[in-house]
């Protein structure tokens, strides 16, 4: 079994107070636990880990990052190491997130130094994968993600790629308002689970999980995790508001 992740990706939002505040109505609203077998994390920007950390404490939300360098330490100027990351106590960080590949310009090779790196450090990687708009026009996306895919893990041992988790994030989709339909965010997932099989072998596949991101809110969000290789999500704007993520992470009920 898969346990279901959610994930809030708060991307550049939030001053310390804002930040606090959101964590704290995250904690509330969940009580003293999740929904049962539900994994939750929130991954807001570096200057407020650990004011966000200190909130959560003692709670079972994890704390996340959303991106690391490869290096533990150096001369690197404004970048954020995994040893730091882990010191503040981080449990996962987000890698290859659309926004870096195509706003930063990103490349492949980049995502998978810090692919080996975060698992070096003892964290959990989510990597993001996605197509363009004008990709899935073209009908290239199983192309794109699966040479995404490919680029992250190599020279990733299947044992350590069965610690990672997969995020599908169709970019056309993200901040957009709109969502792959749950067939074509269930048809990529498996692709992306049988791409997994041929890298890592298929027990290994199996047993990663695969999140779906793109404006998941609380009205589709049911639907999306009844497709059997949806194992989560990763939510952008819908996870800035407290009451609108606990109905995310309680989309069971």
């Amino acid at each position: 079994m898969r346990p279901p992740l959610i994930a809030g990706n708060w991307k550049m939002n939030g001053t310390a107070a804002e930040s606090e505040a959101l964590a704290r109505g995250i904690r509330q609203g969940l009580g003293d636990r999740p929904p049962e077998g539900v994994e939750v994390l929130v991954c807001p920007h570096y200057l407020v880990l650990e004011r966000v950390r200190a909130v959560l404490d003692g709670s079972t939300v994890r704390l996340g990052a959303q991106d690391a360098h490869w290096e533990p330490k150096g001369a690197f100027t404004g970048e954020i190491s995994p040893t730091m990351l882990r010191d503040a106590g981080c449990t996962h960080v987000i890698l290859g997130h659309s926004e870096r590949r195509h706003i930063m310009g990103e490349p492949n090779e980049q995502v998978n130094r810090k692919l080996k790196a975060v698992l070096a450090h003892g964290m959990t990687p989510i990597v993001c994968v996605g197509e363009l708009l004008e990709e899935r026009t073209a009908g290239d996306t199983r192309k794109v993600v699966e040479r995404q895919a490919q680029k992250a893990f190599e020279g990733v041992p299947a044992a350590d790629a069965a610690r990672t988790v997969l995020a599908y994030e169709p970019v056309w989709a993200i901040g957009t308002g709109k969502t792959a339909s749950p067939a074509q965010a269930e048809e990529t997932h498996r692709f992306l689970r049988n791409t997994m099989g041929r890298i890592a072998g298929p027990d290994t596949a199996e047993r990663i999980r695969i999140l779906y991101g793109g404006s998941v809110k609380p009205d589709n969000i049911r639907e999306l995790m009844e497709q059997p290789d949806v194992d989560g999500a990763l939510v952008g704007g819908a996870s800035l508001d407290a009451a609108s993520f606990v109905k995310i992470v309680r989309y069971k009920e």
